[in-house]
């Protein structure tokens, strides 16, 4: 296909509704990754809470808003996205705002007289409650927003553009926490979030979706969750899956604290997650994808777990700035490798007539890991910490690397079995 041709689909392909719901995500992204960076510094060296205390919290958090979308998706598909978008950015704007809030000495007189755990807990959960509805309202109006040819395209798009959103993020967050503090970065993810609730004002309008769509009520969205739990292979296969989130998010758990405690006070370790991570998704994606694209669906996702626990191993054998960005790198490949397959597998697995139903719960297992992961994080680098050992942190994590990787394995093994005894 000749450029000119790819250019024109790429105008034809799409309303201008989807542009805008794209730029809306990548700011609402830049929010999100700008905060979550500076989130575990924020918490102990400012709010004065523990490493453990700051896992449990961003756990919530994290866990709260890749939770929420499977049932926020039911209120977004009712209200129209408009609508959700305009919820969304309102209260994000003012979840973060509220967060960062309690770090300024302007705002001291004010929560004085509060827990101060049971204070951010709250503004967490608001937060995490307006995230909820975005994800299901960009995806839901790139769905509708493209042409069948240019569907693949644009979900595409969205995945680069969230990636850049991950990168652009932690930089802006380096600045203005070096200049201001890290309670200021919390100001900039509000001033972004109200900055898309403007756009989404004047800018977004309704799509009609082509057909009739049956909206869900949230009994049946409920209900179809036990319909779910009911597949034992595939809560086993999000289970194992789990464990691959669970160390991906300890670049933004530990990662910033060991950085800051061992290597340099001052080293910018936004640059260190953001560029190397999101930097090498941006451009080997489209190559990595090509390369692997004959790889059977699960042995794609077996090898993306295993290169991806080879980051701890690089970190571990010698943390520095250097091992830290090369194994950051090596779990980006590994993503690279098996995050475009597990959707695929997904769809592979689904009972017909049910490809929505087990789509929608793509992002359980991350919900999972954030409510896991994230405390387990915390308490493993303050005991190893407090134990004068902090390279056992790095061994703790590589065991949980090998342990998803295995397990993979394993669950591949029985899965062809049974394959192959009802082929």
């Amino acid at each position: 296909m000749s450029i000119k041709q790819s250019l024109q689909d790429v105008r034809e392909g799409f309303h201008r509704t989807f542009w805008v719901a794209n730029v809306m995500e990548l700011f609402e992204r830049l929010a999100y990754y700008g905060q979550q960076i500076v989130f575990m510094i924020y918490m102990r060296n400012k709010l004065g809470f523990t490493e453990a205390e700051a896992g449990q919290l961003s756990g919530v958090f994290g866990g709260v808003i890749y939770l929420l979308p499977i049932l926020g998706g039911t209120l977004a598909d009712k209200w129209g996205f408009r609508r959700a978008f305009s919820v969304a950015f309102s209260i994000l704007a003012l979840g973060y705002f509220l967060i960062g809030s309690v770090g300024m000495t302007a705002f001291a007189g004010v929560y004085g007289n509060f827990s101060l755990y049971w204070l951010i807990m709250v503004f967490l959960l608001l937060t995490a409650f307006g995230g909820s509805f975005i994800k299901p309202s960009v995806l839901g109006t790139v769905a509708i927003a493209s042409t069948e040819k240019s569907k693949s395209l644009g979900y595409a798009i969205y995945y680069w553009l969230v990636n850049v959103g991950a990168v652009i993020g932690p930089t802006i967050a380096y600045f203005v926490r070096d200049s201001f503090g890290n309670e200021y970065v919390y100001l900039v993810s509000s001033f972004s979030c109200l900055a898309m609730l403007i756009v989404n004002l004047v800018m977004y309008k309704e799509v009609a979706a082509k057909g009739t769509e049956v909206v869900e009520s949230l009994g049946k969205k409920i209900a179809n969750l036990f319909v779910v739990l009911g597949n034992f292979k595939f809560m086993i296969f999000l289970l194992i899956y789990s464990l691959y989130w669970i160390i991906f998010w300890q670049e933004f758990i530990i990662v910033p604290y060991y950085v800051t405690d061992y290597i340099s006070k001052t080293y910018p370790y936004e640059f260190l997650q953001s560029w190397a991570a999101g930097g090498a998704i941006i451009l080997l994606q489209i190559p990595v994808n090509r390369l692997t694209k004959k790889i059977p669906t699960r042995t794609a996702i077996a090898v993306g777990f295993g290169v991806s626990s080879l980051m701890w191993v690089i970190i571990g054998i010698y943390p520095s700035i250097i091992t830290i960005a090369a194994g950051i790198v090596a779990f980006a490949l590994g993503e690279m490798t098996q995050a475009p397959r597990y959707y695929e597998y997904i769809s592979e697995i689904a009972p017909p007539g049910q490809q929505g139903l087990y789509q929608g719960y793509a992002f359980l297992p991350i919900a999972i890991a954030r409510f896991v992961g994230d405390p387990l994080g915390g308490w493993l680098y303050q005991v190893s910490k407090a134990a004068g050992k902090p390279e056992y942190v790095w061994w703790a994590l590589i065991g949980i690397g090998v342990l998803g990787a295995v397990s993979m394995l394993i669950y591949n093994y029985y899965i062809g079995r049974q394959e192959a005894r009802t082929a």
